[in-house]
């Protein structure tokens, strides 16, 4: 399967906040999320900062050149702001395309494009996505270290590699 990580340029935004309603409405399932009277989810912080910050970087997940989600990675840890750590700030792909290794490819993808130290975060009640990247980051580094925050920071697992050390 051909998947590709896609820059996704300032013109984009409009295409990528689309798909943050599909992610948040998979979330809605676990944080108990609710559409607002304009039947949208609230607007993220997130998306504000994709194209002003220089360590935050959008990209949309293809397959075959079809849109198939995205993944929003910054060059700075969210738990102690180390510029020497990627974080995966959000990653999302649409269902059709899950459970065939579009999500384990793309991750791949991120990995290799800033080979440095990586944390990737998970909510505390998401364990579909921590069993994912548990899976996905063994596979690509061969080893991680885990741990659970449950601070300001963040509350959740969070798995530790140095993508330089890939086997």
């Amino acid at each position: 399967m051909d998947v590709a990580l896609e820059d996704v340029p300032p013109s984009g935004e409009p295409v990528l906040a689309r798909l943050m309603q599909l992610y948040a409405y998979d979330f809605s399932e676990i944080m108990a999320l609710d559409v607002g009277e304009d039947g949208r989810f609230a607007g993220s912080r997130v998306l504000a900062t994709c194209w002003s910050e220089p360590w935050r970087h959008p990209y949309f997940v293809r397959v075959g050149g079809q849109l198939a989600g995205f993944a929003i990675l910054d060059e700075r840890s969210r738990l102690t702001g180390d510029p020497e750590v990627a974080d995966v700030a959000e990653f999302f792909v649409m269902r059709r395309y899950r459970r065939q290794g579009v999500g384990a490819k793309a991750a791949a993808l991120a990995f290799a494009r800033f080979p440095r130290r990586w944390e990737v975060r998970q909510t505390a009640a998401n364990v579909a996505a921590t069993a994912f990247w548990r899976r996905t980051i063994a596979a690509y580094a061969g080893k991680f270290d885990e741990v659970v925050v449950d601070d300001d920071r963040w509350r959740g697992p969070v798995q530790s590699f140095d993508a330089r050390m890939r086997r």
